[in-house]
């Protein structure tokens, strides 16, 4: 049971992290997998292989190195969307042990997928507000926030995943705040 719990904890961290940069957590959970730090369901075993981490690893420098870029840190907003609430899923399903298949695959796209996209959002209506109120030269404060952010989730949902639960509960928070702000102004 404790190791359901973990690994949901688990699954919830890297899936707001995937809000921030799809690939990175994604490439942390391989590395995690291939040093054996952690285990992934039986089906899912191939992320922790080689060639994961090596395609994984490419991926997530080419993001970062995108979101530096003007204008296509706007453009990779508008199709991360998607692919992150689909990261965010994979993430959840990948990681979740003993549970039944209909329990994982419903929380997978209702935490993993709603969290993802959530947190998502949430980073793309800050670039665009970085974009308008900077012309856009704001926007490179902004991709290395995010990009911390998600390296530093990354590496505590795979650590201590219970931590990270509790900082994506903080996340949503912040979140709700700003936007009570906004909404009044």
């Amino acid at each position: 049971m404790a190791e359901t719990i973990l690994s949901i904890c688990l699954g919830i961290g890297l899936s707001a992290s995937v809000g921030f940069r799809v690939f990175l957590p994604l490439f942390a959970l391989s590395l995690a997998a291939y040093c054996n730090v952690w285990e992934l369901n039986e089906s899912w075993q191939w992320i922790g292989s080689t060639a994961a981490v090596i395609t994984l690893g490419i991926a997530t420098l080419v993001e970062i190195v995108a979101y530096y870029i003007p204008l296509v840190d706007n453009a990779l907003d508008t199709i991360a969307m998607p692919l992150a609430t689909i990261a965010g899923t994979a993430v959840m399903v990948s990681t979740v042990a003993d549970l039944s298949p209909v329990i994982t695959w419903a929380l997978a796209i209702i935490a993993g997928g709603g969290t993802a996209a959530a947190v998502k959002s949430s980073a793309s209506a800050t670039r665009v507000g970085s974009t308008v109120s900077t012309a856009g030269f704001g926007n490179p404060v902004v991709s290395t926030i995010e990009t911390g952010s998600s390296v530093v989730m990354s590496i505590v949902s795979i650590f201590l995943p219970i931590l990270a639960f509790i900082l994506v509960l903080f996340i949503f928070y912040l979140v709700f705040k700003l936007f009570k702000k906004f909404r009044r102004n």
